[in-house]
């Protein structure tokens, strides 16, 4: 570990009154570190406050050597990559035993001073880039104790239409109640994307909401030193914060409902239909009428109570079917059934992400660009599982073009037309088709569809190593899995 960093390290702790135990120890070994996953799951209590609990002491509960324990133990399961000190997960981890009990006296005594946040860019799946803040791992881990603190007295007022970053909730209860609101009639959407929301929140605005269930001033300081540490960008500069939560912190999310409950509640004093997650709102109404007058109030109350501002270009009122949420559109079939397929865009992506996965330039083997396929097509099953049947059809269509372009990968890496004949005379081809695929000369996309490699490299044969989209989603509805099975 070099001077450097044990600097950037020990500097939020400078002013603990143990502050030179470390170097006093010289060259002798550190004390062995404790593994945050040995807390005790019994003694989880001691890591959160009870609804209805005394908030004046919160930050004892914040500085609980369980609670930091846990938090860190929380850090090192996300990995994510280090901050501005350079320092990582895992060796945070190896010398938890000493930096634990300093971070706690760090908190008690007033001393701990965060550091600043390394500025990150990050490509939109709609052009542009998004800015990430990437805290040191140390002021993760102070956060996600805040965190641990801070989400059981915030979470039980929270409005049930409410579904982003929160326990028990997510895209699929989001989507299910969303389908709610327009099997009652409500056909059209207020779709209300906010404009940098991340970037626009007014500190003081939320720190007096915080304020209003959080006795112990020593959190709400805490809380605005976060909020207002500097922001390293990528060309080194270092930019001060005046407004705005670090997007990427693990303590945003949750600043971020705080902001927003107040909205959410607006919205049910006025007897208003509505599903939020993050900064997403749908507000759902009969009529496009009622839509434009919902959207007016609305936009009067948000940037001028809230002082945050709606995207126009992204906001609209508009037949919900129109309208995807969340990467999905929900609309009905002539019979009466709800539809829940991916966005255009949705699809889009997924493609793109194909196509990005099996580059014929990539230089990787079949078996590692198999693995990279099989991990995100589980991920985007897991997310878009909630699909009705009808995704079916797309999705067997997705899975014959991935396969295709593994074949054109695999012609392309024999690289010769002997190499390619030999490959498909071992797997059993004859010698005139596979002569007939390996001696083409139209290229290897053509020849990825040829009957040689067809029965060279089979469906079958990708079966054993490839997950297939189709299968995901009918493994995922056991009842259309079983009637597939039957089906002749």
């Amino acid at each position: 570990m070099s001077e450097s960093k044990h600097r950037q390290l020990f500097f939020a702790f400078a002013d603990s009154p143990q502050g030179g135990e470390l170097d006093q120890r010289g060259d002798a070994s550190p004390p062995r570190s404790s593994p945050p996953h040995t807390a005790q799951e019994s003694q989880r209590s001691e890591s959160t406050t009870p609804p209805g609990a005394d908030t004046r002491q919160l930050l004892e509960r914040v500085a609980a050597p369980v609670n930091l324990a846990q938090s860190l133990r929380r850090v090192v399961s996300n990995k994510g990559a280090p901050g501005v000190d350079g320092l990582t997960v895992e060796w945070v981890s190896r010398h938890a035993g000493l930096l634990l009990p300093r971070l706690r006296r760090a908190l008690l005594s007033g001393t701990y001073v965060p550091g600043d946040v390394r500025r990150v860019w990050i490509p939109k799946p709609a052009g542009g880039q998004r800015g990430l803040g990437i805290p040191n791992v140390v002021d993760r881990v102070v956060q996600v104790a805040v965190l641990h603190a801070l989400e059981p007295i915030f979470e039980p007022h929270f409005h049930p239409s409410s579904h982003g970053f929160r326990p028990g909730r997510g895209t699929q209860t989001a989507i299910v109640e969303a389908i709610g609101h327009q099997a009652q009639g409500r056909v059209f959407a207020v779709d209300i994307d906010l404009e940098k929301f991340f970037d626009r929140v007014n500190h003081q605005r939320l720190l007096a909401r915080i304020g209003q269930r959080v006795e112990d001033q020593r959190i709400l300081r805490l809380v605005r030193l976060m909020l207002k540490t500097k922001v390293v960008m990528p060309d080194g500069s270092r930019v001060s914060t005046e407004e705005g939560t670090p997007q990427g912190g693990p303590l945003s999310p949750l600043l971020s409902n705080i902001v927003l409950d107040e909205l959410d509640w607006e919205l049910a004093r006025r007897g208003l239909a509505f599903v939020r997650y993050a900064d997403d709102c749908n507000v759902y109404v009969k009529s496009e009428r009622a839509g434009q007058r919902v959207m007016a109030s609305l936009r009067r109350f948000i940037e001028g109570h809230l002082r945050l501002k709606i995207n126009d270009e992204k906001s609209a009122v508009a037949r919900a079917v129109h309208r995807p949420f969340l990467g999905l559109r929900i609309g009905a079939s002539p019979n009466g059934w709800r539809l829940v397929l991916p966005s255009p865009r949705s699809y889009e992506r997924l493609n793109s992400r194909i196509r990005e996965l099996t580059a014929r330039t990539r230089g990787e083997s079949l078996a590692t660009c198999i693995e990279r396929l099989n991990r995100f097509f589980q991920g985007w099953s897991s997310y878009f599982g909630l699909c009705t049947k009808e995704i079916v059809k797309p999705l067997k269509h997705s899975d014959a073009h991935t396969r295709r372009r593994l074949r054109a990968m695999l012609v392309r890496q024999k690289k010769r037309p002997r190499h390619l004949f030999r490959a498909l005379r071992a797997r059993g081809v004859s010698r005139a088709s596979a002569g007939r695929t390996a001696y083409c000369r139209r290229g290897p996309w053509w020849q990825s569809n040829s009957k040689g490699m067809q029965l060279g490299y089979s469906n079958e044969w990708f079966d054993k190593q490839l997950r297939s989209l189709q299968k995901l989603w009918y493994q995922g509805h056991h009842d259309w899995y079983a009637l597939k099975s039957r089906s002749p």
